[in-house]
Parts: structure tokens; sequence; C-alpha cells
């Protein structure tokens, strides 16, 4: 039986790498990157911001980085109203809570990005526990940030499913032993499917998920149709 549903925030419970990419794209270009949308999937989507400054940006030191990316994330916060939660998250949402399972949300997004998402979406307070990367030691792929939701839940991993956009996400929930819905709002169905996605959807309107809900969801691997965007 589901009795824990944990959910990532980026590109999960909203579109928000059309926010994050021009931040991004901005700042790299005037270090001499021409970060396009492959580049910034392969590079930068679901990754910790340390790590990406220090992989990109290497010439420049630990203050420098640290200087651009509170500026990049100034610059998301500032974009987030234009944010809406993905088809259908509300209400599945609602309807996990009122059927008594937990939700909580699972996260590499520094703490102010992850309260300031949830206020634009009107989804303060549906999760409990946030388990933030800097609180659960490391961050996605690792997956120690799962594996701190399952404790603070008491609940096994079989118990739970997680939903993830993000190749590093998906990785990280697979390792801690959580079953994943891959949720293709901005990388391939097949590729989610690959790297263990026991079923992916292209939003929450998927009537698959409310047989998972019911407890008529199967294990087995099934993507889709027209899941996923081009970048």
């Amino acid at each position: 039986m589901v009795r824990a549903l944990l959910f990532d925030l980026d590109g999960t419970l909203a579109e928000t790498d059309s926010v994050h990419y021009p931040a991004w794209a901005g700042i790299l270009a005037s270090h001499g990157y021409e970060a396009d949308w492959g580049f910034y999937q392969e590079r930068i989507s679901g990754r910790l911001n340390p790590e990406i400054a220090a992989e990109l940006l290497p010439q420049l030191s630990e203050e420098e980085r640290r200087r651009i990316i509170e500026a990049k994330e100034e610059d998301f916060r500032r974009r987030v109203g234009e944010l809406e939660p993905l088809p259908g998250l509300v209400r599945f949402v609602e309807r996990a809570r009122e059927g008594g399972r937990r939700v909580a949300l699972v996260t590499n997004a520094p703490r102010e990005n992850a309260l300031a998402v949830l206020r634009a979406l009107g989804l303060e307070g549906c999760f409990d526990p946030v388990v933030l990367a800097e609180d659960a030691g490391a961050g996605k792929p690792d997956p120690a940030p799962y594996r701190r939701a399952l404790r603070l839940l008491g609940v096994a991993p079989g118990e739970a499913v997680a939903f993830e956009d993000s190749p590093s996400g998906l990785r990280a929930a697979v390792a801690a032993g959580v079953p994943v819905v891959g949720v293709a709002s901005t990388h391939d169905p097949s590729r989610l499917e690959a790297l263990g996605a026991f079923m992916v959807v292209e939003d929450f309107t998927d009537p698959r998920l409310g047989a998972l809900l019911d407890g008529r969801g199967g294990g087995a691997r099934s993507s889709g149709r027209g899941a996923g965007r081009e970048g």
C-alpha cells in the first residue's frame, strides 16, 4: 500500500525550467558560454548550484561563484509569479491527503526558492515534511534527501512513491529504493524510463495516477503517449 507521496519541486510541481533557464543563460553568456536548451538540460537541470558553478566557472573564486549564484536565484524569485502548477497537481495532492497519505517535498532547491515557489503555486502547508538537500547533507543524485524523507515519515521505501522530472532526481529516488513516477515536463519519457521510472506521465491528469491512489496501480513500466516537450 502507498502510504506516502514524495514530490520533487522544479519541473514536477511546476514547469520552472522556463524561469531557471534564462537566468542561467544570461549569467553564463557573460563568461563565454552559449547555453542553449540542450546544454541546460545536460549540464544544469536538477543539479546543485555549487556543483554547477564549480564545474562551469572554475576560474572564479568560491566567493565570486557564491555571488553569481545569489544573483541568479534572486532573478529566479522575481519571476516565480509566472508559474502555475502542472495540470491536475492540486487536485491530486488534495486527494492523496484526503485518503490519509502523507505528502512530502524532496528538493535540491535553496530554502528561499522552495518557499517562494510554494507560495506562488498556492501550496504552502501542503507538504510535510519539506526536505532540502542542505538539511540532508547531500543533494540529488545522492539518495540522502529521499532517505531523510523516509525516516521523517516513518515509512519503508516500498510504501512510498516519488515523482521526479530530472535524471538526477530519478537516480536519487531509485538509489533510495523508492518507486518513481517520471514527470515528463522537460525530459524525454524514454530517458526517464531508462533511468528506472515505472510509469511516465505528462502531468497529474493522467488517469493511471488515480488508479495508483486507489491501490490499482501496477509497477510495470508504462509511458504516457505524447509526454514530454522538446527543448
